[in-house]
């Protein structure tokens, strides 16, 4: 899943971002202020969900909410405010503008995990855990030694992928494809999902590649470190 992360605040972004990533394997994007994240929006990038500050500079998360409810091919995306802001008039004004979720900062897991738990309930039912490195090792017939040998092969190929993030290409889908595969197949099941999501659209834009493939990257690595912990 790609989540875009929109603030102009770095360390507010940082921390936005951290709990989105400990909600699952999401490919995770952002934005500095909104209209950097309108620029993204326009140059084709197409996240599965917004979170976005309520007030920033150049343009506010309720601009930006605006611009993204009047576009025929954005105003379906849902969207998630953040703000400091609890009063009745700001959460009304939100409501108003079709605003999918509003969380009061500071955040917590909790509300983050919230939002992707009532917007996405299909996607939380049918995904499964990532395996153990054991349970993959005894599903695939093989050693621990020979699964570390798999992960960091399949380290290496996500690593040269990253350096030639193209996309849209035959050759360059096909490779993704081959990297979702090999996810499955290794058992980092958030991992294929996300580069499926590129794989398998007509024209994904370099950005949400680059940041599918880094994604599937910390999945590996992660994978790897249990691996060697036996």
């Amino acid at each position: 899943m790609k989540v875009l992360v929109v603030d102009d605040d770095i360390v507010a972004r940082m921390m936005l971002m951290h709990l989105v990533d400990s909600c699952g394997n999401h490919a995770i994007l952002e934005a500095e202020d909104g209209a950097d994240a309108w620029r993204q929006l326009e140059a084709g990038l197409r996240p599965d969900i917004v979170f976005c500050d309520l007030r920033m500079p150049h343009l506010s998360g309720l601009e930006l909410l605006q611009r993204v409810r009047a576009d025929a091919g954005l105003a379906a995306l849902p969207f998630v405010l953040v703000s400091a802001a609890s009063d009745a008039a700001t959460l009304d004004e939100a409501a108003a503008l079709g605003a999918s979720g509003y969380i009061v900062k500071p955040f917590r897991q909790e509300d983050v995990r919230g939002q992707f738990e009532r917007l996405f309930p299909a996607a939380n039912q049918e995904l499964p855990p990532d395996e153990a490195p054991h349970d993959v090792a005894r599903r695939l017939g093989i050693d621990d030694a020979r699964l570390r040998l798999y992960l960091d092969g399949l380290a290496r190929q996500l690593q040269v992928a990253q350096r030639e993030p193209a996309a849209g290409d035959e050759e360059a889908q096909a490779r993704l494809q081959r990297l979702r595969e090999g996810c499955k197949t290794l058992g980092l099941y958030g991992a294929a999902a996300v580069l499926a999501k590129v794989a398998d659209a007509p024209l994904p834009a370099a950005q949400e590649v680059a940041a599918a493939l880094a994604t599937a990257s910390a999945a590996v690595a992660r994978q790897a470190e249990r691996a060697a912990r036996g």
